[in-house]
Formats: C-alpha cells, sequence, structure tokens
C-alpha cells in the first residue's frame, strides 16, 4: 500500500478531527450543486434538445440513409433510420418495401459458407427496434406491418458447427443447422423474443417478451414461454377483412414474386 492509499484510509477510518474535516470537506465538495433556474436552464434545455435533433436529422437523412440504401438490392420509399446505420455483416442480399423504420444498432448478418447468397426479405411497414439481430442461413422474409421488438433474434443459422473438434478448429456450421424463418403479415414479436431457424410465425400472431420460438406457431395467436406455446387465441375481431386481405401492396408482392422466381431458378440450377 502506498502514501496515497494509506492517507485515504486514514481519512476514511480514523476518528481524528483533522480525518473527520478532511472527509467532511470532500463530501461536501463532492455533492456541490448549482441550483437550477428554470430562467435560465429551462431555455438552455429547449435548445440542446433543438440542436441535437437538427443534428441528428441532418446526419440521417443526408448520410446513414443514403449509405445504407446503396446496401439495399431495390428502391424502397420513405425509409427512417434512427439512431445510425444498421451493421450487416457476411454476404447478404437485403430487400426492403416501404415505410419501414429500422434502428441504427440493427444487426443482420448473412451466413458466409453457403452455396448461395442468403437473402433477407422486408416488406412494407415494418419497425425493428434496437439491438435486434437478424442472422440469414439461406432465407428470412419478415412481411408486411411485422413489428420486431427491441433485442429481437431471428437465428437462421448458428455460426458454428456442433462437434466441439470442428469448432475447436475454427469451422463453419453445417447445411443441417440452417433453415429459413418466415414472419408472416402482422406478426409482433415483444422484447427479446428469439426465433430459431425453420420456423414460420402465422399472420397476425403475437409472441410475448422473452420467448423463445422453436416451432412454427399458426395464424391469430398468442405465444409465450421457452420454448414458445400457444396460451390463448386471438379474437375473430382481430382479423383483416377479405378486402384487407387482397389490397396488399405492390411493393411487398414484387419482393414475394421476386423470392420465388429466385428459388425457381436455383432449383432449374441445382437439376
Amino acid at each position: 500500500m502506498n502514501n496515497l492509499q494509506q492517507l485515504k484510509k486514514w481519512v476514511k477510518t480514523a476518528d481524528h478531527p483533522l480525518a473527520r474535516a478532511i472527509k467532511a470537506s470532500h463530501d461536501q465538495l463532492h455533492h456541490f450543486e448549482i441550483p437550477a433556474i428554470g430562467l435560465i436552464y429551462k431555455p438552455l434545455r429547449a435548445l440542446h434538445h433543438l440542436i441535437s435533433h437538427s443534428l441528428s436529422s441532418l446526419t440521417r437523412v443526408l448520410y446513414w440513409t443514403p449509405m445504407f440504401r446503396t446496401r439495399l438490392v431495390n428502391k424502397c420509399r420513405r425509409l427512417y433510420l434512427y439512431g445510425g446505420m444498421p451493421l450487416v455483416q457476411g454476404s447478404l442480399e437485403i430487400s426492403m418495401g416501404d415505410n419501414c423504420r429500422v434502428s441504427g444498432q440493427t444487426t443482420f448478418s448473412g451466413r458466409w459458407c453457403g452455396q448461395e447468397t442468403p437473402q433477407l426479405i422486408i416488406g412494407n411497414n415494418v419497425g425493428i427496434a434496437w439491438q435486434t439481430t437478424i442472422a440469414v442461413g439461406r432465407k428470412v422474409i419478415i412481411e408486411d406491418n411485422v413489428r420486431i421488438a427491441g433485442r429481437g433474434f431471428l437465428a437462421g443459422y448458428p455460426g458454428h458447427p456442433i462437434d466441439p473438434q470442428a469448432r475447436a478448429k475454427g469451422l463453419p456450421d453445417t447445411d443441417d443447422q440452417v433453415g429459413d424463418i418466415i414472419l408472416k403479415k402482422d406478426v409482433w414479436l415483444g422484447s427479446g423474443v428469439s426465433v430459431m431457424k425453420g420456423v414460420t410465425i402465422g399472420e397476425g400472431t403475437i409472441v410475448a417478451a422473452g420467448s423463445v420460438v422453436t416451432r412454427s406457431l399458426p395464424p391469430f395467436v398468442m405465444a409465450a414461454g421457452v420454448p414458445a406455446k400457444v396460451i390463448m387465441k386471438l379474437p375473430p375481431s382481430y382479423r383483416p377483412s377479405e378486402a384487407d386481405m387482397t389490397g396488399s401492396k405492390p411493393g411487398h408482392n414484387v419482393n414475394l414474386a421476386n423470392s420465388k422466381t429466385q428459388d425457381k431458378n436455383h432449383k432449374e440450377r441445382a437439376a
């Protein structure tokens, strides 16, 4: 223990008048406060928010959004990025519909060792919140009006093999560990929901916060738990009318049509 540490210990523990005086002076200095005078600090706070919001908006419009658009394979309208630009890792083909809102603290990851380029297909009016990770093994489809709350995880591939010796050598995951994920229209994933490979979540289904979805879920239900199980059916009034079901927007249909065409081409090439 050096001299400074000995002095600090003496000030904290000794019952000497000088030690008590030093400790009291330190406490007063440590907790020193300036009164919050409303006439000064209210306008200052408003100015701070105005400057911060203006700089954030300018950065979003002039830098983050155009930069991210160059990573997409299609043109989308009214994309709203907030808090920066999503991180894109690996080989990944991203298509996105109109009116999407995506957090800058989002990660889109593509499996690098597959024979085909992984595809992330996002429909119209989709919201993807902060710290969400979408790991695309072969294909992840997120249809119109889907909401993914913070810290969501779509795990289309694990990144490592099951065999411990292969894992120790740094080898990639195997094809049987990879699967597609499909979120149908109007699905809502609560905070911290994980969806595993090979899962399809039916239209309008809600998954409660913290759930892990390991098997496909039917449409218009609420699911919860680890693993997620259906806990109730949603009321019939939540289901769309026939007019709503036939009135989907063209942009999303184009994405799905392209996806089906690409699947057909892949199969023809394989044959």
